[in-house]
């Protein structure tokens, strides 16, 4: 319990010190400082785009935003001068003369949502935007893990689990036990055979009456949705693997078949194969240097991470970044904060050769992760 607690403490804490962060960097943005750190402009990452629905245990509140604040997100950055841009047209306008700032707005992995709630909005504003496609997920082949275990973890006040050496009991009756639950099993995904420890997931879940791919099924767009989707000329579609694994966990053969595989599902949709790709999870240690050159190899335009930064001319078109748009923080205050890209140079400058910046790093990403 001891530890649950602690465990509450630091994420309450966190997220004051990314909003104090935040609120600071929107003060020297509107003051005018800084102005050369926003570059040339920011990709945007979203997933859930969906009215709030309040659930008492939500570890992934994280990785949605409502249609409001989206909308709020458009007009800001319209406000800023921002022009919008298809992902894939970025490689050009970094490379024109017109040194005005761009946004691009990518959504991972094909929620129903997607369709139902963000294409209105994005039509609405005449905003372009790309869906990255977990094919496993449009085919019913696969899970969507930090799904499953919010479901599991809400309906269980105890399960057993196998963390590799036999079943253990795993207690989950309050916010705090569910809460320290749920980051242990999701660091025993990233740490170990990411395919097992899911596989291992899914069977508890059964056990307790929770079907991981009934899940999938009512979260995620099948083909038919897909197509409904990129009816809108506004929308396209880019690769996001088969199985959604961390490619720098995969052997060669393994990660380049997950990415060109991702592709062939997403042509078999579109007729024509796509240029974009997001890295899934798309922070290090999950993609690396070997998966920027797949990517390259296999003939993709742009490749994005998930690692925080504005654009420059000179980014690796296979390496780029992005910049979350976190359900902890929507407000219109911190999308002109996170545009400004004064969060990330201050970090940079402040603390290049300090030994807290990896952490404070750290921060900035894991709350646009499952």
């Amino acid at each position: 319990m001891q530890h649950s607690l602690a465990t509450m403490v630091r994420n309450h804490l966190r997220r004051a010190a990314i909003a104090g962060g935040l609120e600071a960097a929107h003060a020297l943005a509107r003051a005018g400082l800084m102005a050369e750190a926003r570059g040339r402009g920011a990709i945007f990452t979203l997933h859930h785009v969906r009215p709030k629905d309040h659930r008492a245990f939500d570890p992934n509140a994280h990785l949605e935003i409502t249609p409001t604040f989206l909308e709020k997100t458009i007009l800001t950055l319209k406000r800023r001068g921002h022009r919008f841009v298809a992902l894939e047209e970025l490689p050009a306008c970094l490379a024109s003369a017109d040194k005005g700032p761009v946004a691009c707005f990518t959504l991972d992995d094909g929620y129903r949502n997607n369709l139902e709630w963000a294409l209105p909005v994005f039509e609405r504003h005449g905003v372009p935007f790309t869906v990255f496609v977990t094919a496993g997920y449009v085919d019913r082949t696969h899970t969507l893990w930090w799904e499953t275990l919010a479901d599991l973890l809400s309906a269980r006040h105890e399960f057993r689990f196998d963390f590799g050496d036999g079943a253990e009991l795993v207690s989950s009756g309050t916010s705090a036990q569910k809460q320290t639950a749920f980051d242990r099993i999701a660091s025993y995904v990233h740490g170990a055979d990411e395919a097992r420890a899911v596989a291992a997931l899914n069977r508890a879940a059964l056990e307790h009456g929770i079907d991981p791919f009934a899940i999938t099924e009512q979260l995620t767009l099948d083909e038919s949705g897909l197509r409904a989707l990129i009816a809108s000329p506004l929308a396209s579609l880019g690769a996001h693997t088969i199985s959604h694994r961390a490619l720098a966990r995969l052997n060669d053969d393994e990660a380049r078949r997950e990415i060109a595989s991702s592709a062939a599902r997403v042509e078999a949709i579109t007729g024509r194969p796509p240029l974009t790709v997001a890295y899934p999870y798309g922070f290090r240690p999950t993609v690396s240097a070997r998966d920027h050159r797949l990517a390259a190899d296999l003939g993709f335009a742009v490749a994005v991470t998930t690692e925080p930064g504005t654009l420059s001319p000179g980014v690796n078109r296979h390496a780029v970044p992005r910049i979350s748009l976190n359900g902890h923080f929507q407000s219109a205050r911190y999308v002109s904060a996170l545009a400004s890209g004064i969060p990330f140079r201050l970090l940079h400058d402040s603390f290049n050769r300090n030994r807290f910046k990896d952490k404070i790093m750290q921060h900035f990403k894991v709350l646009q992760r499952p």
